[in-house]
């Protein structure tokens, strides 16, 4: 084995979000020298990674300078330039996720193909090269969604009339039908280049009714051993279809049915796993790290149940951040909040998030809503 830790060993990552902050934590905790490139000179990791570069990740130059500089290249965001990394991959390089893989991905029309050559059960969709495409060929309602650059809920939208089509804009897309569920859900895969798969428990997702973002992830989902039993089975079928090495999150809804239909999936951490630092053996961060390394997988057991509370920028507020009713939540036994080093806030953006732990998951659910209902991101 490669001698990774208090070593000249240079671990990359494309992108340094609050993802890539929260994986700090685990290259510290192993000693492992990481290195960080991203478009903000004030990124979350800028200050507390070993090594930072400023840069955009879908310039081909930049992204092969930078990975020549490492020794193994991973991802925080799917964003990034494909041919540069298939170019360092050709050269070498120990690209995870795989770029083949990161192609796929990356563009919603290419994922939902692979889903339906593979046999992946997912909801009926069309491809459309621009929206003008859509208003002659659609019956209402349907799901649209971006091919390429979604993120935090934004390149989604529910159409329900013509209407709603005169603001999209005209780029490739896809169209889904739209799915009446029971739950949103979603399981973690882990797989090292071994070949050793571990998922974590299924977890529900609870969501902004017009933000269209996760506002609380509670693990264990409450649903039927048989139904969790079919949507890990479903996510280890994904995994296995992608050879992916690294992590995988993958978005499904349970029907009316308890039918399982995978929505998308995003090879990385994931705001779904957030919830396992404080209530699993290992948390995603770590697994990970371990994933892309090829070191054996940690145990992805809960150890209590957990609930992850997003906080976002409120409403009417940009500008400077302030953190409103820190305190009043640090009393509440079993919460711990993650604040994520932005420092200017607006609508709906992600700063950071709260976990809450508990023996007892229907009381971990009703911390969390006092947690919601106190804490308040704002601005000066």
């Amino acid at each position: 084995m490669e001698n990774y830790f208090s070593s000249d060993f240079r671990l990359g990552v494309l992108g340094g979000g609050q993802l890539g902050r929260m994986l700090l934590s685990e290259t510290q905790k192993y000693d492992v020298f990481t290195v960080i490139l991203d478009g903000a000179k004030n990124a979350p990791c800028a200050q507390i990674c070993n090594e930072f570069h400023q840069g955009s990740l879908m310039d081909f130059q930049t992204v092969y300078d930078f990975g020549k500089k490492v020794d193994v290249l991973t991802i925080e965001i799917e964003h990034v330039n494909i041919e540069a990394l298939k170019k360092l991959a050709s050269e070498g390089l120990k690209i995870f996720p795989q770029p083949e893989v990161l192609e796929i991905i990356q563009h919603k029309g290419r994922q939902k193909d692979f889903f339906d050559t593979n046999g992946i059960p997912t909801a009926p969709y069309k491809r459309f090269e621009e929206v003008t495409e859509l208003k002659n060929t659609m019956q209402f309602p349907f799901v649209w969604k971006s091919a390429q650059f979604g993120y935090d809920g934004t390149g989604v939208k529910v159409i329900r009339s013509i209407d709603d089509l005169q603001d999209l804009p005209d780029e490739p897309c896809i169209t889904e039908s739209l799915i009446p569920f029971k739950n949103e859900l979603a399981v973690i895969v882990a797989r090292n280049e071994s070949g050793e798969i571990k998922t974590y428990p299924v977890v529900e997702m609870e969501f902004h009714p017009t933000a269209n973002q996760v506002e609380y992830v509670l693990c264990p989902a409450r649903i039927d051993d048989k139904v969790a039993h079919k949507a890990r089975e479903i996510a280890l079928q994904v995994a296995d279809k992608l050879g992916i090495v690294g992590l995988l999150a993958v978005e499904m809804f349970q029907t009316k049915d308890d039918e399982i239909l995978v929505n998308e999936v995003a090879p990385r951490t994931h705001n779904s796993g957030h919830y396992s630092i404080e209530a699993s053996y290992t948390s995603q961060f770590e697994q990970h790290l371990r994933s892309i390394l090829n070191l054996p997988l940690g145990n992805t057991d809960s150890k209590v149940a957990g609930i992850m509370v997003n906080l976002v920028g409120e409403e009417g507020f940009s500008g400077d951040v302030v953190y409103q009713g820190m305190e009043d939540i640090l009393h509440i036994p079993g919460v711990t909040p993650h604040i994520y080093g932005k420092k200017h806030t607006r609508p709906f953006r992600k700063m950071g998030h709260v976990t809450i732990v508990n023996e007892d998951l229907v009381e971990a659910r009703r911390v969390a809503e006092l947690v919601k209902k106190t804490i308040r991101v704002v601005s000066k």
